[in-house]
């Protein structure tokens, strides 16, 4: 991507957190799913990294060769004319040095902006302390500043989602680690796996700085989460586990039935052919 326009996209990518209206962001795995999402209206994409994964044959979790995962991220970026914002899990990194690293490649695959969690695949230590959380947040911003790329830094924590501490004192720590990753460089907090409307609302005033739901069935609309000061919202992992359980409904049928009624797909071949271009 040329760097001119990468700058552009980036900065439209970080006004779109200065909301309202909230961002709403589809999470794609692949061009075809980011073509759709486009044609959709939404201004920006993000990717999912289960969906990624899975789609490249590996398990979620850093499983995926960080280069598949570039790749396939710079196949979305090239198929689409918006921003995009890739999630790297915890940077595939042992180290900020090696995080710093894994951010200038995806940088170099045309991505605008990174989601980078705490949370680790280790049992006897499930999340990271904050102080190397941050150091992992302060490198990946200094390996976008000698990129020369304003990336949007979605700092994930995984508290929430793991029911990780004293539920009496989630919140304070969420706060504390909020703080921390914005003064290291984050320009948003992704508080993945909370639901509840008034602790939303309360992390957001006491934050004071762009917060990130995630976003399923049963949870507050776009306008009840802008009512709470929410900036973004994405959906992870659930449209591409949509596409996946209608691919198996069909796998299904069409193995059992005998018929092929199920062949009669509601999104015609010419309709994605128009969406690369063709036809």
């Amino acid at each position: 991507m040329d760097t001119a326009l990468q700058i552009r996209h980036a900065e439209q990518l970080r006004g779109l957190h200065r909301g309202p209206p909230l961002l709403l962001l589809p999470n794609a795995w692949d061009a075809a799913s980011a073509c759709i999402f486009a044609a959709a209206g939404f201004p920006a994409i993000a990717t999912t990294s289960g969906g990624i994964s899975w789609a490249l044959g590996y398990a979620d979790g850093e499983a995926a060769p960080f280069a598949e995962v570039v790749a396939a991220t710079a196949r979305i970026v090239r198929a689409v004319t918006v921003p995009v914002t890739a999630d790297i899990e915890a940077g595939f990194g042992a180290t900020p040095q090696a995080v710093a690293a894994s951010v200038a490649e995806i940088i170099a695959a045309g991505a605008v902006g990174i989601n980078l969690e705490d949370g680790t695949p280790r049992g006897a230590e499930p999340i990271r302390n904050v102080a190397d959380a941050a150091s992992r947040i302060a490198a990946a911003r200094e390996a976008a500043r000698k990129a020369n790329v304003p990336i949007v830094i979605n700092a994930r924590t995984d508290l929430y989602l793991r029911n990780l501490g004293d539920p009496a004192t989630r919140f304070d720590e969420t706060v504390a680690r909020g703080r921390a990753y914005l003064a290291a460089g984050a320009d948003c907090i992704y508080p993945i796996g909370l639901r509840d409307p008034q602790t939303i609302g309360r992390l957001v005033a006491a934050l004071a700085a762009p917060v990130n739901i995630m976003v399923r069935s049963g949870l507050p609309s776009v306008a009840e989460l802008e009512a709470l000061g929410v900036a973004r919202a994405s959906t992870a992992t659930a449209i591409a586990l949509i596409a996946a359980a209608a691919t198996r409904q069909a796998a299904e049928e069409l193995r059992t039935s005998g018929r092929f009624d199920i062949l009669s797909p509601p999104l015609a071949g010419a309709e994605m052919q128009r969406l690369f271009g063709r036809g």
